[in-house]
């Protein structure tokens, strides 16, 4: 079955920022031409030192750009064609060139609100001018949670993603700026410049939904007393790459972070395979940078993609790779591949849900994947399919990166899901202070309401062609795990 392909997972928007890479025969590496240089991902020896593997990397022609010892991985760099031919040896366990690995960030239609009369409404997120737009944030009892708390500024949560508009009237107060950076190319840049958005405003528009100020401005967030820290990892072209991707969880690890959102896939694969040759380096270098964010207390979520997949069910991918490095073909998906980082151990995934808490057309889902749902808006059910109604998407900050100006607009996906449960989760550890990463991931589908699966085959958009789905489950089921998040649930 052909499926639009989902870009960073948003429908991760609707357009998506997602994770991920494709099974099937080791991909073709891409050999540099001498004088170009190349990135590659070096990893040493789980639980060893990098000294050797950096030893080698410099005697292979490279230069060693960054050394995550926390975890064992070298983000090099080289001229050499045959630079993971002549790393390999004692001391490293992988390489691999992160050439074309690549993913397209992809923003769906943006609708800017204009006339945003300033009122006062301190505290009381049902007093924000476009509030009365904020159909999800109704739906998950925001409003009864604010009431008990609106989150502490001592959570922070960190946005991996395209940058945040540190000038945006509804965020300029919620950025930890001191925790912001810039991970592009695997390397840490503190300037405000570099973590603020360029090319895309997607991660202004999820740090909105998370965080945006009850301020008399705009909109109001989940968790509008908790603080967010931009974490960028798309870069200028778009693409997020694995090197970046690291980066982010261990500088989100390292500073302080009790929750992380991940609205991307990491490849132009939609599955990583950790039996491909290419593939596996980056596997293990982003298990190893997930396990390490969670020993140090960070709860990552993620969300779960819109390419309308049952990823229980594995299946033939015939819309990978989808960067143009390579040519689209079909290939099998076995146990072996996994959507990173939504099916990475110890991550809470996230689906879509619309305005009638039915799964969005787009979201992917999964019995035994998928732990909670969110709104991530649909515009599409209400007409079968098309046109769209695009107030059925989610209302949150933007930035337009044509003109420099802020705003407030539309996007729908499993990338406006997942940081309604990042938001819950923030207020969740604001209330209930010292919870675990374990634990805080327990309390969300506890708190959650569950939904049931619709009978037979679904599909509320009849009109577009290769959009049906099945549930399976009972009161914890493929399509909404253990049920869509509840803000005052959690902080009771």
């Amino acid at each position: 079955m052909k499926l639009p392909r989902r870009k960073v997972i948003t429908a991760s928007c609707v357009a998506t920022l997602a994770a991920g890479a494709l099974a099937g025969a080791a991909l073709p590496t891409t050999a540099s031409a001498a004088g170009a240089q190349s990135t590659y991902i070096v990893l040493a020896p789980q639980g060893q030192s990098t000294q050797r593997a950096a030893a080698r990397v410099t005697a292979a022609g490279g230069t060693v750009v960054a050394n995550y010892t926390q975890i064992g991985v070298l983000v090099a760099r080289s001229a050499n064609p045959g630079f993971e031919t002549a790393v390999a040896g004692s001391g490293v366990e992988a390489v691999a060139s992160t050439a074309g690995l690549g993913t397209a960030l992809e923003d769906s239609t943006t609708i800017e609100a204009t006339d945003v009369t300033a009122v006062s409404a301190p505290g009381d997120p049902t007093g924000e001018p476009l509030f009365g737009l904020q159909w999800d944030m109704v739906q998950i009892d925001v409003p009864q949670a604010h009431a008990v708390t609106t989150g502490s500024a001592n959570v922070v949560v960190g946005v991996l993603d395209s940058g945040i508009s540190s000038t945006h009237p509804d965020l300029a107060t919620q950025i930890a700026k001191d925790k912001s950076v810039s991970c592009i190319g695997g390397v840490t840049d503190v300037s405000e410049a570099a973590w603020n958005p360029t090319t895309s405003d997607h991660g202004t528009h999820v740090a909105g939904t998370i965080a945006a100020a009850v301020n008399g401005i705009g909109v109001a967030g989940v968790a509008p007393g908790v603080k967010v820290a931009s974490v960028k990892v798309v870069n200028d072209d778009g693409f997020i790459y694995p090197e970046a991707a690291v980066c982010g969880f261990l500088w989100a690890a390292d500073h302080g972070m009790q929750v992380t959102n991940n609205s991307y896939y990491i490849d132009p694969w939609e599955f990583n395979c950790r039996n491909d040759a290419r593939q596996r380096p980056v596997w293990l270098a982003v298990q190893r940078a997930i396990r390490y964010s969670q020993s140090k207390g960070v709860l990552n979520v993620a969300s779960a993609g819109n390419s309308n997949v049952d990823l229980q069910h594995k299946f033939t991918d015939s819309t990978s790779p989808n960067d143009g490095s390579y040519p689209v073909e079909d290939r099998t998906i076995t146990g072996a591949c996994v959507d990173l980082p939504a099916e990475a151990p110890g991550v809470v995934t996230v689906s879509a849900t619309g305005p009638t808490r039915m799964k969005s057309y787009y979201s992917s889902y999964g019995q035994g994947v998928v732990d909670v749902a969110a709104p991530g808006g649909d515009t599409r059910f209400r007409n079968l399919g098309t046109p769209s109604t695009l107030s059925d998407g989610i209302l949150s900050t933007t930035f337009n990166t044509t003109t420099k100006t802020n705003g407030w607009g539309y996007k729908q996906g499993t990338s406006m899901a997942g940081p309604h449960v990042a938001g819950v989760a923030a207020l969740a550890l604001s209330a209930h202070p010292g919870l675990q990463p374990g634990a805080l991931a327990s309390s969300l589908e506890r708190t959650a309401e569950a939904l049931p699966c619709p009978t037979g085959v679904y599909n509320p958009v009849p009109k577009l062609a290769g959009f049906e789905a099945t549930c399976t489950g009972g009161n914890r089921n493929g399509f909404y795990g253990a049920g869509e998040v509840n803000a005052y649930n959690a902080v009771r």
